[in-house]
């Protein structure tokens, strides 16, 4: 009995309400027929309460059919402009019901399904890009590997063939200790390259440990500019006169003091000065190292921290991998470093964290 008047499908909602009004449409008719009334009247009362009833059925009809169709139908549209933002809000126990609810469902899915192509898509673009940044750093270091092989290959093949036509063998011995510098050259070239690369694909891991900044610094400073008789310039130097220890891979950091350190005095002019600086403050050491001769043009400072970049004015020649490398082992421990131009040399400079 509970199932025969159960409301769970449209169909029954409809035939229940037809039955409904039909029932009351004819007990009203035999109602109204037994009141004392004139004919007239009877069927103006009549007529009012077969209208009221309609309305009553319409609105019973835009309840269960119309209203629920439209919010399915506006959910559909909707759908279909991949707007997803607002769910199909008819509630009721009947097909309608389980209609809005499947595409409520749908509409999920679709919309998790189309976040996780279009992020697919944003990682396949990054993806493409990076690819094609890796072709072009790729082809940039052939371009410029093969550059720079071309004068020491040259210059190994012009004194291999003077060797052989060569008698004296003085000339000769000479010209066997040159190949074997512009070898060393390349050796030393390709084996910084490597590491670099290694160190901007992630291949090798930094080991940190803790030690004192100062003496450190001192040491590698001892070994690069006082230990050096041909010295040409006026070294001087700041450091704290205590222990100041930090957390970081000292390998590494040797790196980056020689390549700053050798930059320095490759630049410094004749009888100049060359300043070593070591400052605390804040809980964080800065390093610097000062130069006094030719600026650095301001539109080509933050180029110097590129591979194989030179200035084609400079007095010296190097891999133009030195300052790459220092770059790159400062960024993988995010700490700040640069470059700037001072009223009559050039300053490069890093910080670090001290720990206790």
């Amino acid at each position: 009995m509970k199932e025969q008047f159960s409301l769970r499908t449209v169909r029954k909602k409809i035939i229940m309400i037809s039955k409904i009004a039909g029932i009351v449409l004819m007990v009203s008719y035999l109602i109204s027929t037994r009141l004392p009334l004139e004919e007239d009247v009877f069927f103006l009362l009549w007529i009012i309460f077969v209208i009221l009833l309609t309305l009553m059925i319409d609105y019973l009809l835009g309840k269960f059919i119309s209203n629920p169709i439209s919010k399915i139908c506006e959910m559909a549209h909707r759908a279909a402009r991949l707007d997803f933002s607002q769910p199909c809000r008819v509630t009721s126990k009947d097909e309608f019901g389980e209609l809005a609810d499947n595409l409520n469902k749908m509409s999920k899915n679709l919309q998790d399904t189309l976040e996780k192509l279009e992020k697919a898509n944003i990682q396949l673009e990054k993806d493409v890009q990076q690819e094609r940044k890796l072709l072009g750093e790729r082809k940039e270091l052939t371009d410029r590997l093969s550059h720079e092989m071309k004068t020491p290959i040259g210059v190994i093949r012009a004194y291999a063939e003077g060797i052989q036509d060569e008698t004296d063998e003085l000339k000769r011995q000479k010209y066997s200790e040159i190949i074997i510098s512009e070898t060393e050259r390349m050796g030393m070239l390709i084996e910084t390259l490597l590491d670099l690369s290694a160190l901007e694909n992630g291949a090798v891991s930094l080991m940190p440990e803790r030690f004192d900044f100062v003496e450190f610094a001192e040491t590698i400073a001892g070994r690069l500019l006082i230990d050096m008789p041909e010295t040409d310039f006026e070294l001087q130097y700041e450091l704290p006169e205590h222990k100041v220890f930090v957390y970081t891979d000292k390998q590494r950091m040797e790196q980056v003091l020689d390549n700053l350190i050798v930059n320095a005095k490759k630049n410094v002019s004749p009888k100049g000065i060359l300043r070593l600086t070591l400052v605390e403050q804040d809980n964080m050491l800065y390093f610097s190292v000062y130069n006094q001769g030719a600026s650095i043009p301001p539109e080509k400072l933050p180029k110097i921290w590129e591979k194989f970049y030179r200035d084609k004015n400079a007095k010296y020649n190097g891999s133009g991998l030195g300052l790459a490398i220092v770059a790159q082992i400062l960024s993988m421990q995010d700490l700040e470093y640069g470059a700037e131009n001072l009223s009559d040399g050039v300053r490069f400079f890093f910080s670090i964290p001290i720990i206790k």
